[in-house]
């Protein structure tokens, strides 16, 4: 019988995180200049977009996750991918509201 000793390295970011550009990209093992492209096309807002430096959230790193998943499983493009990504975010901000109304109905 064989044990599986891998180990799973993960972090948990929370929303109140920043991250620098330079950060983001690095983190995501992605250039600076396709999280230029994610903020141009309106998937990605950093919390300072007037400023030179950049700075991003945790939830702008979840997004940019699910964002290359989306590509690299599926296929999907960046219109595509911002499109299904907004779709996500709804159905869990619907899920929160139904998970609301059934426990103020069982009190």
């Amino acid at each position: 019988m064989t044990i599986n000793h891998d180990a799973i390295d993960g972090i948990i970011v929370e929303d109140d995180m920043e991250f620098s550009l330079g950060e983001l990209s690095h983190i995501c093992a992605v250039n600076a200049e396709w999280i230029i492209s994610l903020v141009e096309e309106g998937i990605l807002e950093p919390m300072n977009i007037t400023s030179k430096q950049w700075r991003f959230s945790g939830a702008c790193l979840r997004r940019v996750q699910v964002i290359q998943r989306l590509q690299k499983d599926l296929g999907v493009n960046l219109a595509g991918a911002a499109l299904a990504l907004q779709l996500l975010e709804e159905v869990e901000i619907l899920r929160t509201r139904l998970s609301m109304i059934k426990s103020s109905d069982i009190g």
